[in-house]
């Protein structure tokens, strides 16, 4: 990671809006919302032209991705059935690989967050999420493509929104960096180390923590990777390195700045009796998944792919203090709002 000897800015909780009609109205909800719109356009150019075909995803099933960090699904009664709202299109992506061999969806989402998370600038109950798959790819295809993906939309925006980034104060040299590519890399192991160092009690086996990503992105002045997740700290569908036992083929995408996550992907477990083992070791029941199993047993494709968040790389693009403000209309966790 490269290291950056200013401070990191302090990023105080702006006032959550009383009513739609107060944030749609601010200029900068305006000028936030514009720039998110040429973003869109441009991950569809850049896919679409890179040979992927977009679909819609669901918006409900009988099952959604597991691996949620303590977040709850929301039930919905789908005809005398227990459906789920989608708080990720995972399982939907790799069945989709049957049909195409490169696919990306712009999904929506619902988690209903712990209300701690409604703090951390990050977090939101709904939001949206760029969702892309690659049949027969590895985990390097995948972070190679989430880099060149960034980089262009950044540098899209940066060239053809000048004036709307100014308004909101966002300085364009800060994504020099950025539009360069070649995203810095670091293990799970080696981050959660620094975090040591620095005071920050991370779990070694679990997940990196919201707070312990902000500390490593303010750190550096470029996006990087975080690869090789141990096992356990992530849903079944994550790939176990044949290799190395224990160390999953995944990886995260933190942005600068003190920004924080903006993607997570891995290399997708698709055989059969893998899943069923890994749904095991992860506390599910594989009886929830039928359909799903019933697919991998006829043959899912092997695959790469990623998510990222859209309102995160909204917030990072603009230079906003909260995910929530790159909303049209935001859901916090904990909070009533329209």
């Amino acid at each position: 990671m490269t290291s950056t000897s200013a401070e990191p800015r302090v990023r105080l909780a702006p006032t959550f809006p009383v009513s739609p009609d107060q944030h749609l109205m601010a200029e900068t909800t305006r000028a936030t919302l514009r720039v998110q719109s040429r973003m869109l356009a441009a991950t569809r150019a850049f896919l679409t032209g890179q040979g992927f075909q977009e679909l819609l995803p669901p918006v409900i099933g009988p099952v959604t991705d597991p691996g949620i960090r303590g977040s709850k699904q929301v039930d919905i009664d789908f005809y005398g059935h227990k459906y789920k709202l989608m708080t990720s299109a995972i399982l939907y992506k790799q069945a989709s690989l049957m049909a195409f061999e490169k696919i990306f969806y712009i999904a929506p989402n619902v988690r209903l967050e712990p209300l701690e998370t409604a703090v951390t600038h990050r977090h939101l109950a709904e939001f949206h999420q760029i969702d892309v798959e690659i049949r027969d790819a590895g985990r390097e295809d995948a972070m190679e493509l989430a880099e060149r993906l960034v980089a262009y939309v950044v540098d899209e925006v940066v060239r053809e929104m000048p004036g709307d980034l100014e308004l909101l104060g966002r300085d364009r040299d800060a994504f020099r960096e950025v539009v360069r590519g070649a995203f810095a890399r670091t293990t799970h192991q080696e981050a959660t180390a620094d975090l040591v160092v620095l005071g920050h009690p991370q779990d070694p086996g679990a997940e990196i923590d919201w707070e312990g990503e902000e500390i490593l992105s303010a750190k550096t002045s470029r996006p990087f990777f975080v690869v090789d997740y141990p096992k356990g700290s992530r849903g079944f569908y994550d790939q176990e390195d044949a290799e190395r036992p224990g160390i999953l083929r995944n990886f995260d995408l933190i942005a600068p700045e003190g920004y924080g996550e903006l993607a997570s992907g891995s290399e997708r477990e698709h055989d059969y009796a893998a899943l069923v083992t890994r749904m095991r070791e992860t506390g599910e029941n594989p009886a929830k998944y039928g359909w799903y199993l019933d697919l991998a047993r006829r043959g899912i494709p092997a695959s790469s792919g990623f998510g990222i968040g859209l309102e995160r790389f909204t917030r990072y693009v603009t230079g906003r203090t909260a995910a929530w403000e790159a909303s049209a209309y935001p859901k916090l966790p904990g909070v009533v709002s329209a």
